[in-house]
């Protein structure tokens, strides 16, 4: 398959470099599926020429998703996604009214600039999500989803046993 030579590349970008501790598990979730990931710090406020620069530039620089995170007012995920055709996932980050304000300003897209939402601080659903999305280009991803999928099974299957054998001692 033509794709599978080429590495699957997102790009995380952050509104601001305090974001970054809340979205290392999206980096490392992102490097253990064999995933090229190239982090940033971009405003969209701060540096909207950048922000936009850097969305259009996305497809031609290898990118196949997108993930923004950022608090408070959260345009960081709009203002991508209106500037590119690829798939941009947000992660709303907490930082003030318990991060309803990211979320709702995250998931609250106008018709037309879509962005995948993940829940508050989960950079590793949002590395979860990219990955699924960018399965259906890189065959590779599929084994590395089904892998992760029977990893996270077993483990509850092992805290269901220490339950049950916890309960018999009772």
């Amino acid at each position: 398959m033509a794709n599978e030579t080429k590495m699957p590349k997102a790009a995380l970008i952050m509104g601001s470099d305090s974001d970054f501790p809340k979205v290392k598990g999206c980096v490392e979730k992102l490097k253990a599926f064999g995933i090229e990931v190239d982090v940033n710090v971009i405003s969209a406020h701060r540096t909207p020429d950048a922000a936009a620069e850097f969305a259009k530039n996305a497809e031609a620089n290898g990118f196949d998703v997108l993930i923004c995170a950022a608090g408070m007012a959260a345009h960081l995920g709009g203002v991508i996604a209106a500037h590119t055709i690829l798939p941009v996932i947000g992660i709303p980050i907490k930082s003030t009214f318990e991060g309803l304000d990211a979320l709702l300003a995250t998931v609250q897209m106008p018709p037309g600039i879509p962005v995948a939402t993940v829940g508050l601080d989960n950079g590793t659903n949002a590395a979860i999500l990219a990955a699924e999305m960018m399965s259906l280009k890189y065959e590779s991803l599929k084994e590395a989803l089904r892998a992760e999928k029977k990893r996270m099974a077993d483990g509850v299957m092992k805290k269901n046993e220490k339950i049950k054998e916890a309960v018999k001692e009772m």
